[in-house]
């Protein structure tokens, strides 16, 4: 097959949904609908609530808003190819689409894992100095993080993109999932991969790598603090309060590693497989999250179900 030489000119990249199941598209696009729907709605109710329940502007659910926001980011970047392979089998995307979808998907990823951190920060100061925490986390601190998270994400991934636009590419690529990576994009190009793969590593290790170091720290620090405290009740109350962020992190890391490791070790795995890790990888953390904060906050779920009896009553009158 012939290489791209030409700057005039780009490569083509074709998406690949499940091997073999291309018949069975229609019927697979209905529950990943289902969850993009999903996602999206319990996201943007969590903002709705956060933002109009005045008892809600505190730094724990300014953080959960940066959560929901990040995970409609992810979905939103995710969502017009995989309708475009599952609805339309449209495989085809422009090379600097496929850069741009990267992109995001990417530093919504990175800020996640940040947001994680942050609220794993949040988590220990309200347990271990919890007169002063209004007064440690202050709006300007909060407003702080947020920029600092966003903009180490949008910096890292940036490098990224640039070096692989520089690289050269066969005239038709065939990438492994229904939307844009740059492990994916590496494999397909003709010319030396090695800078990129390099950075690409050093990306990963001082963003989520580091994240995860200091998130285990984080919870060690609060495991010692809850364990200082005289109270078994006083104990459980503290450690209930970091259970609804515990099932985020697992719901984030979890698929991740998963995917790691098959495409680390899997190699005589079925396509399908290393498909359906990629989407689980993406698509569960937007629709866990707000699942998991509307059931096991109580602040969040009493709130939501006092909006609905007012609407049904309302309705009924």
């Amino acid at each position: 097959m012939s290489v791209i030489n030409d700057s005039s000119l780009y490569p083509r990249f074709l998406l690949t949904g499940f091997p073999g199941l291309e018949s069975r598209y229609g019927l697979i696009s209905i529950p990943i609908f289902l969850i993009y729907a999903t996602s999206i709605a319990g996201n943007i109710t969590i903002l709705f609530i956060i933002r109009t329940e005045s008892s809600l502007h505190q730094p724990m659910y300014y953080f959960l808003s940066m959560l929901a926001l990040t995970d409609l980011g992810l979905s939103t970047t995710t969502l017009p190819t995989m309708f475009s392979v599952f609805w339309f089998q449209a495989r085809e995307i422009p090379f600097n689409a496929c850069l741009v979808q990267m992109y995001f998907i990417h530093v919504f990823s990175i800020i996640e894992s940040a947001v994680l951190l942050a609220m794993a920060f949040d988590r220990f100061v309200a347990i271990r100095e919890p007169l002063r925490y209004a007064a440690i986390l202050t709006n300007t601190v909060i407003v702080g993080i947020g920029l600092a998270i966003a903009g180490r994400a949008l910096a890292l991934v940036f490098p990224a993109s640039f070096l692989l636009k520089r690289l050269q590419y066969r005239v038709i690529n065939i990438l492994s999932y229904p939307f844009c990576l740059h492990q994916d994009l590496i494999k397909t190009t003709v010319s030396s991969r090695w800078v990129s793969s390099i950075y690409g590593l050093m990306v990963v290790i001082f963003s989520m790598g580091l994240d995860s170091l200091l998130l285990l720290l984080s919870y060690i620090l609060i495991l010692g603090t809850v364990l200082s405290i005289a109270s078994k009740a006083e104990r459980i109350k503290a450690l209930n309060t970091c259970i609804s962020h515990i099932c985020a992190v697992l719901t984030f890391y979890t698929p991740m590693i998963g995917l790691s490791m098959i495409r680390r070790y899997g190699q005589n795995a079925s396509p399908i497989v290393h498909v359906l890790m990629a989407n689980v990888y993406l698509l569960v953390p937007p629709l866990m999250n707000p699942i998991v904060y509307s059931v096991k906050t109580k602040q969040i779920r009493d709130r939501i179900l006092r909006k609905l009896k007012k609407q049904s009553l309302e309705k009924s009158n």
